[in-house]
Parts: C-alpha cells; structure tokens; sequence
C-alpha cells in the first residue's frame, strides 16, 4: 500500500503535550480511557431498537401500518449500531477485554457490512490519511457524487448538492456490494496479506456473512410472517435507507464542510504533524446537544475521536476542553460549528463548492 510521510513543522511538540495533557486527566480522574456502565447501558439500547421490533415482526400478527413503524425503530436502531456500538468496537475502544471488541465489532454484519474492510478502510485508511484525495477512501468519488476536489469535475456534479441525499440513503446497501470490490482491491494491494489474512478465506466468509445477512432481514420474514413479499422487501429498504442516511450525513459533517482543507502530498509528504493534519481536516459540531451526541455515539466530537481514536466516545466530551485548550496554545485552529443544522448548511454548500470548482480558494 502507498503510504505518505508526516513532516513535523515548528509547532512539532503540539502531539506531543496533548497526548500528555490527555493521559493526565485520566491518570487524575483515575478513569479507564475504554468504555464505562454508560457504553453498556447504551450498547443494550441500541442493540435493543434494532431487535426487539424485528422479533415482534416476526411472532405477532401486526397490522401494516405497525409493521412500518417497527421497521422505522430498527432503522433508527440499525444506524445506532453501527454509530454507538460497532465504531468503538472496531477501533477497541469500546472495552478493555479484547474478546468483547471483537464481538461488538462483528455487529457490522448485521448492518450487511465486513469487519475487515471496515476496519481496512476506516481504521487504516481514512484514520491514517484523512481528506488525502487517493488515500482516503472516504473522498473518493461515490458514484456521481465528487467528494475531493482533486477529482475530475463533471457538469453533472453541479446539481451534487441538491441530489447527493438520494445517494446517501443507499450506504448500508451499497455497502453489502462494494465490500466485495473493496476486498478484491485489498487483495490486489497486498493489503490482505499485511494484515495477516488469507484472501480466499476473507472471500468465503464475506460470502456466508452476505448470505446470512440477507436470510435473516429479508429469508425470516417471508417464511415466518403473513405479509406480502413486496412488503417484506419495502421494509427492508425502509430500515437500510433510514440508517444510511442518519450515517451517511453524521459522517460527512466531520469532514465534507466549508472550511476543511483538502491536502495533497508533495514527493509523498504532507507538510505538517499528523496530528496537526487531523486538526485541519476535520470538524466538530453541536458539541452541546448531549443526546444526539449519545445517540451518534460522540461523533459530533470528531477532532477528539480522530486524535484518540483508541479513546471510548463516552469520554470525549471530558477531553474536548482539553483539546481545544491546548490546540490554541499552539495557535492552531480547532474546527467546531455550533449546532447540527449549521453543520449541515456547510456540508451542503461544501457539496456546491466540490461541484462547481476545482479548488477551494476558488
């Protein structure tokens, strides 16, 4: 895999003196930096909203209308999930037993997704190059939607803004397909390799996992229910396209918003300190809705969960004044919009500017 060096600049003890500043207020709180009662008590939640409805669909004789709404809570619950549940788990913060990371972690696979290219292109590649056109995975170009303005511009990219939501319904689906292509892609690479990974066997286990993901959401309900098979499908896709689109957004307001640089390497080196790098790419935002930002699973606090990703979210709005704090000692910029519906304007008329130019001094 092409990788890209991180030339420190002359604020290189900024990583430095945060890592310090933030092991000292664990160390002075005498707080675990993994998850507390709140992960669990949350991680029931979630995992409740997903299933319960799901089982009453499948034991009781509901009326439509009932049926739709419990498909709706699941999607909600679906998004919550992989938000809350599965994103700390991937990234083994969610517990200190590694047995119940990798348990949690495999809850991607009742969102239709693979643990190991989740992990390949979240943990590795969009952590490690974030907003790096050819690198990060997460701005490369998802089908009409341009995401990088180092892409090629289309005339059909500028009406992105406005049609990019319909494309963002489809992530969880698309996700079933694409992870196939992306593993194919890592194979390729070597990738699957470097991770200590048979090829073949990830292929097999990508097919079961696909197969079983399909039997279980859409299989059960058509042998063990009355209703119409149309039905059963259209709920399907009521639960896939509510959860895409509660993520696709969450995780575009962290990094596709007016402001945010887009870097490019020179020679293979990014001019600053990759944690000054993630400062400059990413965003926060609503830091002070406390449950969206439980419900996201801390998400809004993107800059804190991209320093620490090894940090349980529940802990991110303890150390967000931390990073802050010391990010402007340095006379660096921290990125934060005050509530989610700005965060959304900027996202949006981020889109515009994607689709109209080629740069974003423009």
């Amino acid at each position: 895999m092409n990788t890209v060096r991180f030339v420190s600049n002359d604020k290189k003890q900024f990583a430095t003196t945060l890592k310090k500043n933030v092991n000292d207020f664990f160390k002075e709180k005498n707080l675990s930096t993994k998850g507390n009662l709140n992960m669990t008590i949350k991680s029931i939640v979630m995992l409740t909203l997903y299933f319960v409805p799901f089982i009453l669909v499948l034991t009781l004789s509901l009326p439509v209308w009932l049926f739709f709404l419990f498909y709706i809570i699941m999607g909600i619950g679906m998004a919550g999930v992989g938000m809350s549940v599965m994103h700390d788990a991937a990234h083994d913060s969610l517990s200190q037993k590694k047995w119940l990371n990798n348990l949690m972690g495999k809850t991607i696979y009742l969102l239709g997704g693979s643990v190991f290219t989740w992990k390949v292109q979240h943990n590795i590649k969009h952590h490690t190059f974030t907003n790096i056109s050819g690198y990060d995975e997460d701005i490369a170009n998802k089908g009409l939607i341009r995401l990088s303005f180092h892409k090629p511009l289309k005339k059909m990219h500028r009406f992105q803004h406005i049609y990019a939501f319909g494309f963002y319904i489809l992530m969880t689906l698309n996700k079933i397909a694409v992870d196939f292509k992306q593993l194919f892609e890592y194979n390729k690479e070597g990738i699957t390799n470097q991770q200590q990974r048979e090829p073949r066997s990830e292929l097999i286990k990508m097919i079961v996992q696909k197969v079983m993901y399909l039997f279980i959401f859409l299989g059960l309900p058509i042998l063990f229910t009355s209703y119409s098979w149309w039905i059963i499908l259209f709920g399907f896709l009521l639960v896939n396209f509510i959860a895409g689109a509660i993520m696709s957004i969450v995780f575009q307001m962290a990094h596709i918003v007016e402001g945010i640089e887009q870097p490019l390497p020179n020679e293979g080196v990014i001019e600053n300190q990759w944690a000054i790098h993630e400062l400059v790419t990413t965003s926060n935002f609503s830091k002070n809705n406390q449950l969206l930002s439980w419900y996201i699973g801390g998400l809004n606090y993107q800059i804190e969960h991209h320093l620490f990703p090894n940090i349980c979210h529940v802990h991110y709005h303890k150390i967000s004044p931390i990073v802050e704090k010391t990010a402007k000692e340095f006379g660096l910029k921290y990125n934060v919009t005050p509530t989610f519906f700005r965060a959304l304007i900027l996202h949006i008329r981020m889109l515009k500017q994607l689709g109209t130019q080629t740069s974003a001094n423009q």
